[in-house]
């Protein structure tokens, strides 16, 4: 008997919240977050021999649950409502660019000290997380589409059914949005690490 799967099968049980932690805040929902990531686990059980380990089990999990992810989105994607949007999402984003004419900034923008050391803080992860909540659930499930899922633009359109302008004026609203939600709660605050 091997010792192996025991311990393979107690990992994939502690990874199990760290999954749906994740589904959920890709889908924002919460029956499809638990079947993807059901479907994740069943698969890692079903062969367990593909874990090389050439990465942490959760690395490799999390890949097999962006595949089923993006599947799901791919065959229930019509399913999920898009709101409009409100009227001030419709006025011209430029028109509040902080840019002169010249196309330099306005403003100097905030220091934000050393970005790769703060990714690798699991308190920025915390508070980016908690920033993508806080996003519409249009410009959040696009972010997440292009940015976390790695979905292309035109595949993104496609299964949306938006124009490439409307997907990269949502885009640039969610951006900024969670830049200024993570300069409010994380950069311009005073760091206890």
């Amino acid at each position: 008997m091997n010792t192996a799967i025991p311990d393979f099968n107690t990992q994939l049980a502690d990874a199990r919240g760290y999954l749906l932690k994740f589904a959920r805040l890709q889908l924002r929902n919460e029956a499809w977050a638990e079947d993807v990531v059901s479907e994740t686990l069943l698969a890692a059980l079903a062969r367990p021999q593909a874990f090389e380990a050439r990465s942490q089990l959760r690395t490799w999990l999390v890949g097999i649950l962006k595949h089923k992810i993006v599947d799901l989105l791919r065959q229930r994607g019509r399913e999920v409502a898009l709101d409009s949007g409100s009227d001030d999402d419709r006025a011209d984003p430029l028109e509040h660019m902080p840019f002169k004419a010249e196309g330099h900034f306005a403003e100097k923008p905030a220091d934000w000290g050393n970005p790769e050391q703060d990714l690798k803080s699991r308190q920025f992860m915390a508070i980016l997380e908690a920033c993508t909540h806080q996003l519409p659930a249009a410009q959040g499930r696009l972010f997440l589409m292009r940015e976390w899922l790695e979905m292309s633009s035109e595949e993104i359109c496609k299964e949306l059914a938006l124009t490439p302008t409307n997907l990269y004026v949502q885009l640039h609203r969610a951006r900024l949005r969670l830049r200024e939600c993570l300069e409010l709660n994380w950069f311009q605050t005073p760091q206890t690490r």
